[in-house]
Parts: C-alpha cells; structure tokens; sequence
C-alpha cells in the first residue's frame, strides 16, 4: 500500500494536519502515525485518537489491521524538535 493516499484521506479532514506514516512490521498494514494539528490543541488524549480513528474507519475496516497514533499539536511538536 502507498502511503500517499493515508495522508492525503487525513490531511482532507483535518486542514493543518502534518502527518508521518511508518510501516511498524513490514506488512504495511501495522501503522504508526504521527499527525500533527492545532485541531488537538485543548482535547483529552483519547478524543484526539478518536479523530483519527473517525478517519480512518473506513480503511480499517478492510485495508488496515492496527494503527499506533501519536497526536501533537504544532506547538507540542516544535517543543519536542519534532518538524514533519
């Protein structure tokens, strides 16, 4: 699977979204990803997941077996010397 279309199915749903995918096992179906938006800023942990799981449902349903998320806001991010 290319990852271009993952990126492009988050950043159409969350406007500032910088988002990263890493293919964890070589299957390209075990997913980290690591999307970065002040959509977050402000949000419990579990509802900035859920964001991306609202997203991503479709793509589980069939294309994708597990996802490891990691959401930040830019400002987390710059703080963290994370730049995506």
């Amino acid at each position: 699977m290319e990852f271009q279309p993952l990126v492009e199915l988050i950043q159409s749903n969350i406007e500032d979204a910088k988002v990263q995918i890493t293919d964890l096992t070589g299957t390209q179906n075990h997913l980290g990803l690591l999307v970065v938006s002040d959509v977050f800023s402000g949000k419990m942990l579990i509802a900035q997941h859920q964001i991306i799981m609202d997203i991503l449902k479709e793509k589980l349903k069939e294309e994708i077996h597990a996802v490891q998320i990691k959401t930040l806001t830019h400002e987390q991010a710059k703080s963290q010397g994370i730049n995506i």
